[in-house]
């Protein structure tokens, strides 16, 4: 028996992660949120912040959202965070430029001045985005358990389901057959929507319902917090402690034990003890919790019919700290830089591109001034043509189009998943540093934040991997669970898994009771 009991641990620190194990906390139950070995957004060299990944606050718009906000009373605290963006973002194609602006007209005007001969094809197509999202509004904001497991999920949730339009499976090219064939807007509407979800393939092969709802969470108006996904991280975890969870970003769990065929606690680095608990969940995919446990008490039902899950494509990152300079002054926040020439090559890869200012993630450590970091985010496939030890220069030639003087203004140069050395240019002269020098990162390459392809797809489309893990008392509330819905999927999953945990929890309440009423009337 575990002197350490919590009613749950969480493992990981993603959004998921976060976000249920600051619900459950909220609810009043004993909570250990463990980091599992994930490291922080950002690491240093010489003072200087880079970043290993890009965060874009995606989910701003969504009912989910709103719902945790108001259950954590956090609604005016949070808006008063958020910065909103105008525009939203820019598309970079050569000599084209498009903005989206959140003003209606404008936007109108921007299609007017750059595809003036597919007006009235775009406002279909955001007509009919409009529609799907104001459905999808109303269905997510229902009490729901997404995907839906056992019957009586599949009846509660089904009711709210029926409101989703796209019901057959239709795909998001079907969407796109107004368009000339390869019009450049085709990859306008679509890229946006391929960097926000976690399915992986092209645009016009995601779900028509995920392809909308992901390109409306760009479209509908996205919001910045001046700190990134440090920021946000430390608002949840910040309401996790406020509410008597526990916080352990440093520490992982090394073993999952079993007993009886369910999940009973977990043994943590550096501990000969177990920490005893009632659910584990983590943001990690079934598999790995198998391996957690060395495949103990996996259920029959799960090596039968669990789906097969790939991870084919990963978020490769280069982060490259530059003179302030170099940047356009009207260049936003946020902006998808797409190579020249149709058909496009394919080792030119499209590139996400962030920029902060090279103070603001830097939490008061003194930095020069003048400088941004940018953060070029680009989808590798796993079989693609570009192998991880040419992708940083892949996406640095992509930046050259849009920034066509980057070499001279580049200080700084990184990307932490192909293991090579960081390249410094701050004095002037170009030298390769090796990566034991480097603070909060590791010293070879690290993995890349997954894309999945999912075989068959699950619940409407959307679903991968179910919320009840391989092994009884484990859930899932990471990207493999409604991949094709991106950031809302990952929320969706943990709102979904904390009910279903307050759930049992009442069930066994509502057992002690009747069986203290059995031993007072005898």
């Amino acid at each position: 028996m575990s002197s350490r009991f919590y009613d749950a641990v969480v493992l990981g620190r993603s959004l998921g992660s976060l976000t249920v194990a600051t619900l459950l906390a909220r609810r009043d139950f004993r909570v250990l949120l463990v980091g599992q070995g994930q490291r922080p957004t950002t690491y240093r060299f010489d003072r200087r912040v880079l970043a290993r990944r890009a965060f874009t606050l995606l989910f701003g718009s969504s009912p989910v959202w709103r719902r945790i906000l108001h259950e954590l009373a956090q609604s005016p605290q949070f808006r008063r965070r958020a910065v909103p963006q105008d525009p939203m973002f820019t598309v970079l194609a050569g000599r084209q430029r498009l903005e989206l602006p959140p003003d209606v007209e404008l936007f109108a005007r921007e299609i007017e001045r750059e595809f003036p001969e597919v007006r009235q094809v775009v406002d279909e197509l955001y007509t009919t985005i409009a529609g799907v999202n104001a459905a999808a509004d109303t269905a997510f904001e229902r009490d729901g358990v997404w995907p839906p497991g056992k019957l009586w999920e599949r009846f509660e949730t089904g009711q709210a389901a029926s409101l989703l339009p796209f019901g057959n499976g239709e795909r998001a090219g079907e969407l796109f057959t107004k368009f000339p064939s390869g019009h450049l807007y085709r990859d306008i509407a679509g890229v946006p929507a391929l960097f926000a979800g976690h399915l992986a393939g092209s645009a016009e092969q995601l779900p028509a319902l995920a392809f909308s709802r992901l390109h409306g969470a760009w479209a509908r108006g996205i919001a910045a917090l001046a700190g990134g996904e440090q920021e946000f991280e430390a608002f949840l975890t910040e309401r996790l402690v406020a509410h008597g969870g526990v916080c352990s970003l440093e520490r992982r769990a090394e073993r999952l034990v079993v007993r009886h065929g369910s999940a009973v606690g977990v043994v943590l680095d550096g501990d000969d003890e177990m920490t005893g608990t009632t659910a584990v969940i983590t943001d990690q995919w079934g598999e790995a919790l198998a391996e957690l446990s060395n495949g103990e008490g996996v259920t029959r039902a799960a090596e039968r019919d669990w789906p097969r899950l790939a991870p084919e494509s990963g978020r490769f990152v280069t982060s490259a700290l530059v003179q302030r300079k170099l940047l356009p002054e009207n260049l936003p926040p946020e902006s998808f830089v797409l190579p020249p020439g149709a058909p496009r090559d394919p080792r030119k890869p499209v590139v996400h591109l962030q920029w902060f200012d090279g103070k603001a993630l830097a939490e008061g450590a003194p930095v020069p001034d003048g400088e941004a970091l940018l953060v070029a985010e680009t989808l590798l496939p796993a079989r693609g043509p570009l192998t991880l030890l040419e992708a940083r220069a892949a996406v640095v030639d992509t930046l050259r189009t849009a920034l066509p003087f980057f070499d001279e203004h580049l200080v700084l140069l990184d990307s932490v998943h192909d293991g090579l050395p960081l390249l410094d240019a701050s004095n002037g002269g170009r030298r390769e540093i090796d990566r034991i020098h480097l603070e909060g990162a590791a010293a070879s390459a690290e993995p890349m934040q997954r894309q999945w392809t999912v075989d068959p797809p699950g619940y409407r489309h959307l679903a991968g991997e179910p919320l009840r893990g391989p092994i009884p008392g484990t859930f899932l509330v990471g990207s493999s669970v409604l991949p094709a819905l991106g950031q809302e999927g990952e929320l969706l999953a943990a709102v979904s898994v904390a009910r279903l945990v307050t759930r049992r929890d009442r069930t066994r309440q509502r057992m002690r009771q009747k069986l203290w009423s059995k031993i007072e009337t005898t």
